[in-house]
């Protein structure tokens, strides 16, 4: 096989206070919950140069097992609004891309539209929207439903919902505004385009009232992979947060998503997968393992069970033994299908206690995992990336700012001797660092091939 011509792109996951379960009982963990705190990440991330920093979100305190979530500085409790605070964050950042988490389930497409192509032209071109449906039950009684809206439905919504951002974003060309002060110009009607969106979920007449966005429309991401997310990632997303945890799989998924991109008129290099990997590392091995053993002692065991019971799909696992055998026969539910299977084919390839699967998954949380030396995970990071299972990572380190401050210090560089990772930035958007075209206006494509 041919070594790649490109270079590895990289997301650093700001999980605040580390991404590892206990990561906040770690003595040298930060709070997490003062701007200043955010600042430092971002600006630890761009000085290494990584192409983007990537905020999760949800719309609920996970507070059904209170006890457990008492425990958690992961229950659903964040310090901020991604969008609000990567708006902050825009002004004292430079180059790195700027990426959210937003839901379609519980949003309205209008103002998601208007909010990310805002931070768009905030950060100069440097936003990017993380396309999530919600997979938790408990966001749907925020939002006056009386139920979690079943895992289908979400994602036909998810759809429509997607459309419906996408047209908005192409409401103006990208030179409606002339704002011509002689002729009193201010913009030209011919360039303006009224989506007028009539469809089962959403009637949405538009036009969005901002100019387009610095780059067309800000960068979409999404993270599916049951059936249904594959489907809309290759319909709609330009990078993916995947989580395959052996090459063969990661390989695989590249794969099969890749292959689906050509029904819709896209190419390969229309898309980006950036899996998730929760890197312990050190200048020796046992300095790794030692790391790695630090934070795996603070897990509190109804934290532990409780994190396991969320990723099987909400199933109560209370019942059985710590100790013992993961169920065979659990219930599927109407959470995220693809993390589900994960976690649970994981457990009973490997035939691993209860106990031993959430000491398994309290860092990674499904991801791909590794401890070890710069020189070692530079090594399977280059299998992945060199095998065609990445186009780049997405690091979730184990505790911050430490965890991504030692990913920087000892593994960039290997990287970059490699000659796997920039030295300098490309461009100066988050598309152009990803190496991802600029999409043309749908509105003014189309009327381009009527005229033809």
């Amino acid at each position: 096989m041919a070594k790649r011509k490109d270079q590895i792109k990289l997301g650093a996951f700001l999980l605040f206070t580390g991404h590892h379960v206990a990561a906040w009982r770690h003595p040298q963990a930060s709070v997490g919950v003062n701007f200043e705190n955010y600042i430092e990440l971002a600006k630890l991330a761009e000085n290494a140069k990584f192409d983007a920093i990537f905020f999760a979100d949800g719309v609920a305190a996970r507070l059904k097992d209170i006890e457990a979530a008492s425990r958690k500085a992961h229950s659903g409790v964040y310090p901020f609004e991604p969008i609000t605070l990567l708006s902050a964050l825009s002004s004292v950042t430079k180059n790195i891309g700027l990426i959210a988490t937003a839901s379609t389930s519980y949003s309205d497409p209008f103002n998601l539209a208007r909010q990310f192509a805002s931070l768009d032209r905030l950060s100069g071109g440097r936003a990017g929207w993380n396309l999530v449906t919600s997979s938790d039950p408990e966001a749907a009684f925020n939002f006056g439903h009386d139920g979690h809206i079943l895992h289908a439905d979400r994602y036909e919504r998810a759809q429509e919902f997607a459309d419906v951002v996408l047209g908005l974003w192409d409401s103006w060309e990208d030179d409606a505004f002339p704002r011509d002060k002689a002729s009193g110009q201010y913009f030209n009607q011919e360039k303006l385009h009224v989506l007028d969106h009539r469809g089962k979920h959403f009637k949405v007449r538009g036009p969005l009232n901002l100019p387009r966005s610095p780059q067309g429309h800000p960068v979409v991401v999404q993270a599916g992979a049951s059936e249904a997310g594959k489907e809309l990632a290759a319909r709609t997303a330009e990078a993916i947060f995947a989580a395959q945890i052996t090459l063969e799989e990661a390989t695989a998924y590249y794969a099969d998503v890749k292959g689906r991109l050509g029904k819709y008129g896209r190419t390969p290099d229309d898309l980006k997968i950036l899996p998730g990997i929760f890197p312990v590392v050190g200048r020796t091995q046992a300095e790794a393992q030692e790391k790695f053993e630090q934070l795996q002692d603070l897990i509190q065991p109804e934290v532990g069970l409780n994190l396991v019971s969320a990723l099987a799909g909400g199933v109560d696992l209370s019942a059985y033994p710590l100790d013992g055998p993961v169920p065979a026969d659990l219930p599927e539910t109407n959470a995220g299908k693809s993390r589900q299977s994960l976690v649970l084919d994981l457990a009973r390839r490997e035939n691993l206690t209860i106990r031993q699967l959430y000491l398994r998954v309290a860092g990674a949380r499904g991801h791909w995992q590794v401890v070890g030396t710069p020189e070692h995970i530079a090594d399977v990071l280059e299998e992945r990336f060199e095998n065609y299972g990445a186009d780049g990572f997405n690091i979730m380190a184990p505790v911050m700012p430490g965890g991504l401050a030692d990913f920087i210090e000892l593994i960039v560089p290997e990287l970059r001797r490699r000659g796997l990772f920039r030295t300098e930035y490309e461009g100066k958007t988050l598309r152009e660092n990803l190496g991802l075209k600029r999409p043309a206006n749908r509105f003014t494509q189309a009327a381009s091939a009527a005229a033809e």
